[in-house]
């Protein structure tokens, strides 16, 4: 029988971030134990061939973060993800995927239960080398690995009402000063912008916002191959019909478009009373590309004041500027709280700066959106 393999620490002797290995690669094992190992802070807890012996070994290991492979003998990852968050619901879950069809269409299963990033293995049809691949699995692991905040009922936002008037809603060491809700006249599109846990959100959100009267416009940070999947399982999860923007393409009230892997979405006015999308293969914005910020700025060129965007869980602050001009400009914007983010920065950089007329969980952001945009 085939042993798991265990790192040297127990739970109680490392404040470490605690990661455990399944794949059936003993070298991708091997490529990651070794990334991780000499980084302070992050600790290899244990290996694992197949999804079977991690969830026998999970409870004993108490990882903080699972690197799961898809295809595997015994069990396979998608079969164990679901096993592995019965035993550790806290756990993250990063799937290690390729480039392929199928790593997408598999890799957006396995984000709609509960795993919560993905990451691309090099060589293959990846762009990503091994040197990128391993600075990238670094600088996940850290963003992960971060504890998440646990908040008294009395410091959540408890889905602060958007119109209400300016607002102060402590967080712990964190105060976020909510805008009043400005706009003399109702939305007219609804922005969205997410990366790091945003396939589920976006998937759960959407979920409320079925034969909804505007066009939905979504820059989800994914590369090539995982966006057109995206698009086909929020119109299978969601019943929107939603597309991979192309070049050319027309918005319709009740669609929603994504941004295309590998290039920027903006959109021009058309003939017609709804914009053409056009598809930009300019420099990253934020290290991104495509880019909330460039969505954001083409938006508010065509719609002004009448732009409604929302922040969803993601790393780093993309979104942030562009927020900042639909402000300016007379729109709104709304953002999901931390204690439901995967990670609070993207939401978290445009709270901060004061930006948002609601600071909500996720599951109170349907609600806000409808109010918005029927006025009510």
């Amino acid at each position: 029988m085939t042993a798991i393999t265990t790192g040297p620490q127990s739970p109680q002797e490392a404040p470490n971030i605690r990661v455990m290995i399944v794949d059936d690669s003993a070298v991708i094992r091997a490529v990651i134990t070794r990334t991780l190992t000499p980084e302070q802070g992050i600790e290899v807890v244990g290996t694992a061939p197949n999804g079977d012996l991690a969830v026998k070994a999970i409870a004993r290991l108490q990882p903080d973060i699972v690197v799961l492979d898809i295809e595997m003998p015994i069990m396979d990852g998608l079969t164990a993800l679901p096993l592995l968050l019965k035993e550790k619901p806290d756990v993250r879950v990063l799937i290690c995927s390729t480039l392929s069809a199928r790593g997408a269409d598999v890799t957006m299963k396995a984000l709609a239960l509960g795993a919560t990033d993905s990451i691309l293995k090099p060589g293959g049809e990846s762009i990503s080398s091994a040197a990128d691949f391993q600075r990238d699995l670094v600088r996940v692991i850290r963003v992960l690995g971060r504890p998440r905040k646990k908040y008294a009922p009395a410091n959540h936002t408890n889905g602060a009402d958007a119109g209400t008037g300016a607002a102060k809603k402590l967080y712990p060491q964190t105060t976020v000063t909510l805008r009043p809700h400005k706009a003399p006249l109702p939305p007219k599109i609804l922005a969205i912008g997410s990366s790091t846990g945003g396939p589920k959100a976006l998937m759960d959100m959407l979920k409320g916002l079925k034969n909804f009267p505007l066009p939905i416009v979504i820059t989800q940070h994914m590369p090539k191959t995982f966006t057109a999947m995206l698009a086909q399982h929020i119109e299978q999860n969601c019943g929107i019909p939603c597309f991979e923007g192309a070049e050319g393409m027309v918005l319709k009230p009740g669609s929603a478009y994504v941004a295309p892997g590998g290039l920027h979405m903006i959109f021009q006015k058309g003939t017609g009373e709804y914009p053409v999308i056009h598809l930009d293969s300019g420099p990253p914005e934020n290290f991104c590309r495509p880019s909330v910020d460039v969505m954001l700025r083409s938006l508010v060129d065509i719609y002004g004041s009448r732009i409604l965007t929302v922040i969803l869980t993601g790393m780093g602050s993309d979104g942030l500027e562009g927020c900042r001009k639909v402000v300016d400009n007379g729109g709104n914007v709304i953002a999901q709280d931390e204690e439901t983010s995967i990670v609070w920065g993207m939401p978290g950089a445009v709270a901060t700066a004061g930006l948002c007329s609601a600071v909500q969980p996720l599951s109170q952001l349907d609600v806000t959106i409808k109010k918005l945009v029927t006025g009510s």
